[in-house]
């Protein structure tokens, strides 16, 4: 009798286990979300739209943004990402970088019609990050989820982003403070953000144009400068830090263009207040493509668009991952000359590549340099993807 209780129990459990696993362990959303990553830097027709993107919104010409509505998810194209990064410290000066980003996928362009709470088009997936500077380790963590019955969604009416228990959120009814909590087995963290410049429209007033072709663009704005202060936590100690962070928002729908590659992102915070964000889109013929371009950010919060041609980047050097055999560069000259800027950026530490759904390398680094003739230091985040 016994024997068959616990075959009658052992089955309902398989049973549970696979009518639940699409929700709970979604192999198959790990896929999707890897082909977008893959499609995004795969060969692509700049002058049809592909048949992933056909039914999506597509960033064309200029808009209002609207807050906190604009904080919250554009369902209506393909992809969005809610993405923070920062430099950190505790009082003995030991040095901390974190990523906490999380990306909205659409399954498929149209909302299916159910009246079930599970079903839902849209796939959430969030990346968690530590660079542990002191110990040399890099700490990395992924969730992947749909948005149906409340288990990853964002919304429009506050902000608030989530995937099961990792969250940013206000902690009010202002855009700001926003908390960030995020917790793995071996890491985690819980920061508050303020505000200290306001935002800054990337491109042109938030329409950034990533190829030639109409549509190939993104709606991007940025908060450079967000004063941070909170705990993380490593190896079952807890480090109560300061710092800066730095948020960045996109949603769009088209791929990189037929000739590009893929991107060198830098988003860096120099001591006087100012700050540099500049994408250098990479051609397949190795070259730098002519709409790679960026932002130099005053004192003021007053923006300096830049182009392509404002900005040198020199690699210096290289380092070759010992987990994807990648060799990724892993220092830079940087080069304003508009601003009399000339900065060398070193990575904290080399090995800071994510080896999740989608493999790229994304680091905290530091920044010394001149400016107007005199020295210059400060800190920020590269980001390399597209390198095989």
């Amino acid at each position: 009798m016994r024997t068959k209780l616990l075959v009658a129990v052992l089955l309902m459990i398989l049973l549970a286990i696979v009518w639940w696993q699409p929700f709970f362990f979604p192999s198959d959303i790990r896929v999707v979300a890897d082909s977008f990553f893959s499609s995004t830097l795969s060969k692509k027709d700049d002058t049809v739209l592909s048949k992933e993107d056909k039914g999506f919104a597509k960033a064309l010409k200029l808009q209002q943004f609207t807050f906190p509505t604009d904080h919250g998810p554009h369902n209506t194209y393909r992809t969005e990402w809610w993405y923070f990064t920062g430099n950190l410290k505790n009082t003995q000066g030991r040095q901390f970088g974190y990523e906490l980003t999380f990306f909205r996928f659409a399954l498929k362009a149209e909302l299916p019609e159910s009246k079930s709470l599970w079903r839902n088009n849209q796939l959430y997936m969030a990346h968690l990050t530590l660079t542990d500077v002191q110990k040399g380790r890099f700490y990395t963590d992924e969730r992947v989820s749909r948005a149906g019955n409340g288990l990853a969604g964002a919304s429009d009416k506050k902000y608030q982003v989530w995937l099961y228990d990792w969250s940013a959120k206000t902690e009010g009814k202002a855009d700001f403070p926003l908390r960030l909590h995020a917790k793995s087995d071996d890491f985690a963290i819980d920061l508050l953000l303020t505000s200290q410049k306001g935002y800054v429209l990337q491109g042109d007033q938030g329409l950034s144009q990533k190829s030639r072709e109409p549509g190939n663009a993104s709606y991007y704005y940025s908060y450079p400068r967000l004063e941070t202060e909170g705990t993380v936590s490593v190896a079952g100690n807890k480090f109560s830090v300061t710092g800066a962070s730095w948020m960045d928002r996109e949603w769009s729908t088209s791929a990189l263009s037929n000739e590009q590659s893929g991107w060198d992102w830098f988003a860096l915070q120099l001591a006087d207040n100012t700050e540099l964000m500049f994408y250098q889109l990479r051609r397949k013929d190795g070259q730098r493509d002519s709409n790679s371009s960026g932002s130099f950010v005053l004192a003021d919060n007053a923006k300096i668009s830049l182009k392509e041609y404002d900005v040198t980047i020199k690699t210096l050097d290289s380092w070759k991952s010992p987990h994807s055999k990648i060799t990724y560069p892993s220092r830079w000259r940087l080069a304003v000359p508009g601003q009399s800027l000339d900065v060398e950026i070193v990575p904290l530490i080399n090995d800071q590549e994510l080896n999740v759904s989608y493999r790229y390398w994304e680091g905290a680094v530091s920044v010394n340099g001149t400016k107007n003739g005199k020295p210059i230091s400060g800190q920020g985040y590269v980001e390399l993807a597209g390198y095989k």
